[in-house]
């Protein structure tokens, strides 16, 4: 059988996956019949949903596009925080919304994303396949450090971590899907994920330390497992967390 060949372009975070010598710069890839763009583009390294734009001799393209050999692919990464509508975009359309499942590897992260504001779900014991049957019913982006579980077909929305600690996850999660201007910490529960809301203080009474009752005014309760949160030292050093995470991103 016949080898033909293709010249490859990844751009921007997608270099991530690649060898240093194929990084940001073009390079051949070789393979016979005439295999869908996903399946060259994944054998190379790249999971799918890292991508979002595929440009073939400039036209834009289809995950099932059949490379013939000779052609020129450019592949662009995921566009989440920009609206590239006209151009063909290759899963129905972008979470905007930015709801997050974390693998179970990222337990850490899930809380402080829920810190901020957002919608995480995260489960211990969860496995590859709930992960993306909830990711889809939810319509969540799957977050996780599995290369493995973004290659899989049933996921079309998902990210790989590059950061292995979560001081250096969040922020980059945050530049990533341009979380900035919609965090609004502490009103998301980091325990069940549930809204919080304000709560009388006599409404509670029975639920809090004494000495807590007697220093604070100011209560809120979570709609979900009701556990209950007042601006004690630790809530003051988590706001500072969130304000020293927000000037860095």
């Amino acid at each position: 059988m016949e080898t033909k060949a293709v010249i490859f372009r990844f751009y921007e975070e997608l270099n991530d996956f690649l060898p240093v010598a194929r990084q940001k710069t073009d390079f051949s890839y070789n393979f016979f019949g005439k295999p869908t763009v996903k399946d060259c583009i994944e054998a190379v390294g790249i999971p799918h949903t890292e991508v979002d734009l595929i440009l073939v001799n400039g036209n834009s393209v289809s995950f099932d596009y059949h490379l013939e050999g000779g052609e020129h692919v450019s592949v662009y990464p995921v566009f989440e925080s920009l609206d590239i509508s006209p151009v063909i975009q290759l899963r129905p359309h972008p979470l905007r919304q930015s709801k997050f499942i974390c693998d179970v590897h990222l337990g850490k992260l899930a809380r402080q994303l829920r810190m901020l504001g957002f919608d995480v779900y995260f489960e211990k014991n969860i496995d590859d396949i709930g992960i993306i049957e909830r990711a889809q019913k939810e319509h969540r982006i799957i977050l996780t450090r599995d290369q493995g579980l973004l290659k899989r077909k049933e996921v079309t929305h998902g990210y790989w971590v590059r950061y292995t600690e979560v001081r250096h996850q969040l922020p980059e999660i945050c530049r990533r899907f341009d979380l900035h201007s919609r965090i609004k910490p502490f009103t998301i529960c980091m325990v069940c994920n549930s809204e919080i809301a304000e709560v009388k203080k006599e409404d509670i009474k029975a639920n809090i330390p004494q000495r807590v009752h007697n220093y604070f005014d100011q209560f809120y309760e979570c709609l979900g497992c009701h556990k209950i949160y007042w601006k004690g030292s630790h809530y003051l050093k988590m706001e500072h967390a969130v304000e020293k995470l927000l000037h860095s991103i």
